[in-house]
């Protein structure tokens, strides 16, 4: 029978989120591989074929296209290599005078009056960025011709440096490309093999840093995500599996192997870009809200979203190393707070978690597995709140004796405390950092979280969840069932993506109406071209349109859904770019809380090229049991333990409930712990959780009773 399902590759551990063909959705976990990550794919789907009771490689087939099924993959692989500096070796040919760039980027803009502040070094060192006589003003014109055998010569050195690829980054070419395209050809004649990028191609963006440090990722990643899928998807369809696995993107999408291959740039964060997906999907179905603040607390970090009036928030801005390249990828801020993030005293004896993280190996303290730093999760396991004999659906056993003992070590006694009041201090001080970060991505950004929802995902948040909406003062939190595998759940509900962008500068004052809608065809080309070669029915397309514009004098964008005031035929009206102003104004004041009823220069056009599935996953909606047995809810609870609340003096022999014994309509009053196969829900006291007709968990604050 045919499924669907999608695999993100975490820190820690790598999940798979599978919906059958009943339309319930299950996650599985397998430890990651760090030395071989698709060992630890292939175990995660291991893990699943058990589930449904089916041999492994007729469990490949189910998921595989030909048989109505579908097979997605997220990670942060790509990322990994740009942060650790591990990517393939680029050279860049660049316009004379202009070598710097890399190492000066854009200045000290974001802190100005730092004066300590250092460059790190450059993505691509000095030796291997070349400079090359050529002009191009920023009206198109040639001030100055390309110099061919400068081309040439400088090509001939990259190759005695043995570089896997070469960007060719010259000054204004997203307004006149032609010198960046007859270099290309200038460089085969020299190197017939070699990989060869274009900056204008990549990100045609008009600050030079952000486009050629986007150029240098791309092709730094060329050879890394060639070969890492090659090698998957040889060793799936060796394993049963039938065609190429789809490979999730920073925009929020899926695209197929060969985009993927052809794009590298956009595989980066691919996996933490799904999370708000789901979210998405989980507080339109249960809640009916389409704001949310979307968390996801896995092994190694703690990533957080928005959903703002049913649109997932997009940013330009986002870092990745060092580096900002500029791409228009799904705003994910994430900090080092995970299960596995060590806690650790500093020199001024304060209590400091992450952002060191255990990982999967040697792991947390509890794993036995080597690790004899204490994390979170031997934090966790102290406080009761885990169960070590069902951790991971009970394929790993936890021990808290060695929790214990590492806590005592690295924290209670530099601090002069118990080993439980030390437990409490580790998750109480990640709680903080959590809330920090979800203010960073919400309050900051003109974003008032207590009019959103909270959806709580990774197989670690719900140990916390509670704790960070009281902290930010949030009404409204569900945990969905799949929370574990938030991220890969998400692979299933989205959509094929891609995305397409085009600079002409404009201003609503003096619109350019003809230049905005040449680009624009442009950019409708491009995306039927995608169409065309991912074999997407029309009925199944969908293009939206953004601009990314700013008021006169300022330096940054905002980007702008553009779609209702654009024609059919790409064009737009006076009066769409009257309405089209508005909605900037509308957007300005939501983030910034201020408007300027002046005109506004249009800088970027961007066009979302959206193929929906022909069988979409949907959630499973159940019914109110029309008896329900009472007395079977009072008797829910399977077991007892004794687990800390910070609201009693004693540890508290609190009741424990298995989710597949929860249905529809039953309320866990806490304090409680709820055990799922891939995560557990604290329900402090004062707190109950109600399970919606989704079979998620939604938290509400009730009266506290007194023990």
């Amino acid at each position: 029978m045919s499924k669907y399902a999608c695999v993100d590759v975490g820190g820690t551990f790598t999940d798979a989120a599978v919906v059958d063909e009943n339309g319930s959705v299950n996650v599985f976990k397998s430890p990651t591989t760090p030395h071989d990550w698709t060992e630890g794919i292939l175990g995660a789907l291991r893990v699943a074929s058990e589930h449904y009771e089916e041999p492994f490689d007729e469990f490949l087939k189910d998921i595989s296209v030909v048989n109505a099924g579908m097979f997605t993959h997220g990670s942060t692989i790509a990322t990994n290599a740009v942060v650790e500096k591990k990517c393939g070796k680029v050279g860049i040919l660049c316009t004379e005078g202009f070598r710097d760039v890399f190492l000066f980027r854009e200045g000290p803009n974001k802190n100005p009056f730092d004066m300590f502040l250092d460059y790190p070094e450059p993505f691509v060192p000095r030796y291997l960025t070349l400079p090359v006589k050529e002009r191009i003003n920023s009206e198109g014109g040639i001030d100055t011709p390309l110099d061919e055998e400068a081309v040439k010569a400088q090509t001939r050195k990259l190759k005695g440096y043995n570089v896997e690829a070469i960007a060719v980054c010259f000054l204004w070419s997203t307004v006149n490309p032609v010198h960046e395209q007859r270099a290309a050809e200038l460089i085969h004649e020299v190197w017939p093999d070699v990989t060869v990028v274009l900056s204008s191609e990549v990100n045609p963006s008009n600050r030079e840093y952000r486009r050629w440090v986007s150029a240098a990722m791309d092709a730094s990643l060329r050879k890394l995500i060639s070969s890492y899928a090659n090698d998957l998807n040889g060793r799936l369809n060796d394993a049963g599996f039938v065609g190429k696995v789809g490979m999730l993107n920073a925009a929020g999408g899926v695209m197929s192997t060969n985009e993927i291959v052809n794009r590298p740039l956009y595989s980066v964060d691919s996996g933490p870009s799904m999370a708000p997906i789901a979210g998405r999907k989980y507080a339109e179905d249960d809640l009916g809200e389409q704001n949310a603040v979307v968390l996801d607390m896995g092994g190694t970090t703690f990533d957080v979203s928005c959903v703002i009036n049913d649109e997932i928030s997009v940013s330009k801005e986002a870092i990745i190393g060092d580096e900002i390249p500029g791409i228009s990828r799904v705003n994910v801020h994430s900090i080092g707070a995970g299960g596995g993030s060590i806690a650790w005293v500093d020199n001024g004896g304060m209590l400091r978690v992450g952002p060191r993280s255990a990982g999967s190996v040697p792991g947390p303290a509890c794993y036995n597995r080597g690790g004899t730093l204490p994390t979170v999760t031997d934090a966790n396991c102290v406080l009761g709140y885990l169960n070590p004999d069902f951790f991971n659906d009970g394929r790993m056993k936890l021990y808290p004796e060695l929790a214990r003992e590492a806590i005592k070590k690295h924290v209670a006694e530099p601090l002069g405390i118990t080993v439980m009041e030390a437990a409490y201090s580790i998750w109480a001080t990640v709680n903080v950092n959590m809330i920090s970060a979800i203010k960073d991505i919400t309050i900051w950004q003109g974003i008032d979280p207590r009019s959103y929802a909270m959806v709580a995902g990774g197989g670690a948040c719900g140990l916390h969840a509670i704790a960070l909406a009281e902290g930010l003062e949030m009404q409204h939190l569900l945990i969905p069932r799949t929370a574990g595998g938030l991220s890969a759940a998400g692979g299933l509900f989205s959509d094929i993506v891609s995305e397409y962008s085009g600079s002409h500068y404009t201003t609503t004052a003096q619109f350019d109406f003809e230049g905005v809608a040449k680009v624009l065809k442009a950019l409708r080309g491009q995306a039927e071209k995608f169409f065309a070669r991912n074999k997407i029915a029309p009925a199944q397309q969908r293009i939206e349109v953004y601009m990314e514009a700013h008021y006169p004098f300022q330096v940054y964008e905002l980007p702008v859904n553009i779609t209702p005031f654009v024609n059919d035929d790409f064009t737009i009206t006076p009066a769409g770019v009257q309405a089209m102003e508005e909605a900037f104004h509308k957007e300005h004041e939501r983030t910034f809380s201020i408007r300027d009823n002046t005109y506004i220069e249009c800088v970027t056009w961007r066009v979302k090229a959206i193929g929906k599935h022909e069988r979409e996953a949907v959630l499973p909606e159940a019914k109110l049991p029309e008896n329900r047995d009472l007395a079977y809810e009072e008797g829910l609870s399977s077991s007892f333990r004794k687990v800390f609340f910070k609201e009693y003096d004693d540890l508290k022999m609190t009741p424990v409930f298995h989710g597949d014994r929860l249905y529809y309509g039953i309320t866990v009053h806490g304090p409680a712990i709820i055990e799922e196969p891939t995560t557990t829900i604290v329900v402090l006291p004062g707190y109950c959780a109600k399970v919606t007709k989704h079979n998620s968990y939604c938290i509400e604050k009730e009266v506290l009773k007194k023990a």
